[in-house]
């Protein structure tokens, strides 16, 4: 016998999608100690501190049992909110899943696993995509986007550079495991190297991004010069912070 499911009467469905992650790599488990250092940084830059939701990362700390509770409770009294933890013992695994976090494994478990599954994007008649050809030095597994990525919608190349022909507007997201080349202004978000890449890097024409991103190191628009925003620029890895270029 089937079963006729009306889709208008599902209450949900199940969708993949590439979200921008923080990964909030811990040295201690001391909760005062993690305390004190986010009080500096809200100093610093308060705006990143906008319920910004994290992945608590154990993997350098050798302890099996820690105080993930009074941990979590300092990141959300500083307006940070963590959704899962990162690697740790048995112990720790259970106490995120007591406290309601998810839980991955540690990146040497084996090929670093990416916080979110791929949704192809449909795009409409107007864009056209094809195999990745230029510019030069752009690896395969790459993609190119004819066509502006509109408020909402997301591009991404999973295995290589991403080069979008256009533009990309507020509310959009373009990533890539590689570099982000756009060839027009970029005011959505801009993710490069999603898998860890530290030598990838994001190249735009004209610069208003709601927030920039390389291997995980997070850039967002007030904290740009704003002797940058309207320029071409590259943005890549300098130590372990962004560094945002002019091109001439």
């Amino acid at each position: 016998m089937s079963l006729n499911v009306d889709r208008d009467s599902l209450a949900f469905t199940f969708k993949g999608g590439m979200l921008p992650m923080t990964v909030m790599e811990l040295a201690s488990a001391d909760p005062e100690q993690i305390r004190d250092q986010l009080a500096g940084k809200l100093s610093q830059s308060p705006a990143f501190f906008q319920h910004t939701p994290v992945v608590l990362s154990v993997e350098r700390l050798d302890e099996p049992h820690l105080a993930l509770e009074r941990i979590c409770a300092v990141c959300r009294a500083h307006k940070l909110l963590p959704v899962a933890v990162r690697g740790g013992a048995d112990p720790v695994k259970q106490s995120a899943w007591a406290l309601g976090l998810g839980w991955f494994p540690p990146l040497d478990a084996g090929r670093p696993r990416s916080l979110e599954s791929v949704a192809p994007v449909e795009p409409d008649a107007s864009i056209e995509e094809g195999p990745l050809a230029s510019p030069p030095g752009v690896g395969s597994g790459g993609r190119i986007f004819r066509g502006t990525v509109r408020s909402g919608q997301q591009v991404t190349a999973p295995e290589g550079d991403l080069v979008v022909v256009g533009a990309v507007n507020a509310g959009a997201e373009v990533l890539a495991a590689g570099s982000v080349h756009v060839y027009g202004a970029l005011r959505g978000r801009a993710l490069a190297g999603i898998h860890g890449d530290p030598l990838a890097s994001i190249f735009c024409r004209e610069l208003h991004a709601e927030l920039l991103s390389v291997a995980g190191n997070y850039k967002r628009l007030e904290d740009v010069d704003p002797c940058l925003l309207g320029s071409a620029v590259q943005v890549r890895l300098d130590g372990d912070q962004l560094g945002i270029t002019a091109l001439s």
